[in-house]
């Protein structure tokens, strides 16, 4: 148990339930393969695990992770300036850095060839990056999904400088020109990697959503996908 979190976490249980008794907590540093945390009651005692990528953190940052995670525990509302406190340090670049070679070492990325049955990946992003990039990108990997998820049509992994596209659209009935959007959407985040305002991050900058308007089939894309 890490000793210096016990404290902290009492306190913020008192502020969010000052007339309840405290429950047995048990307080520790876990080693995620990302910035994850956890709440959960078992046997009337609170198991907590707080990323080990939070040791170092300045108290206050920790203070407002305990609000977060007993406020949800608790289902009260979390206070805003908690929630700022938090999202501000865990966006700042020197955590992003720190989490993704955190991910690259620890995480478990199974990656699948990008050659499918219909469609190789890897000629599709070669071609693209030709076409709209005067073929400056370098490739990333380039795999399918191991499942035809549709509820996630891709995704680039900065961590694992990798581009997933769903295995679903790894099919005959599926045009061409509907797998090279998906695959320039995902083309554009490794141009345009997720920049900080405050303390938000912005996934789709401006710069990102103008440039996803100049490939000439996204309006045709888009009506097939609407319809999947």
């Amino acid at each position: 148990m890490s000793e210096q979190l016990l404290p902290i976490f009492h306190h913020a249980y008192r502020g969010l339930r000052p007339g309840a008794p405290v429950p047995e907590l048990k307080v520790q540093f876990y080693a995620f393969a990302s910035l994850n945390n956890t709440i959960r009651m078992r046997e009337g005692r609170l198991h907590v695990r707080v990323s080990d990528l939070l040791q170092g953190a300045p108290q206050d940052v920790v203070e407002a992770l305990a609000h977060i995670l007993l406020a949800k525990m608790y289902r009260k509302p979390i206070q805003r300036e908690f929630s700022l406190r938090y999202r501000r340090y865990t966006a700042s670049r020197h955590v992003i850095e720190k989490a993704h070679l955190i991910r690259q070492i620890r995480g478990r990325k199974r990656m699948q060839t990008p050659q499918g049955r219909t469609y190789n990946l890897e000629a599709i992003f070669d071609d693209l990056n030709v076409r709209f990039f005067h073929g400056l990108l370098a490739r990333p990997q380039m795999s399918w999904s191991q499942s035809p998820a549709r509820n996630r049509l891709g995704h680039y992994d900065p961590a694992h400088n990798a581009i997933v596209i769903s295995r679903a659209f790894d099919h005959p009935h599926v045009p061409q020109s509907v797998l090279e959007y998906i695959v320039y959407h995902e083309m554009l985040h490794l141009k345009h990697p997720v920049k900080l305002r405050g303390s938000r991050r912005c996934v789709h900058s401006a710069e990102f959503q103008a440039e996803e308007k100049l490939f000439p089939a996204a309006a045709e894309a888009k009506k097939f996908l609407l319809h999947l």
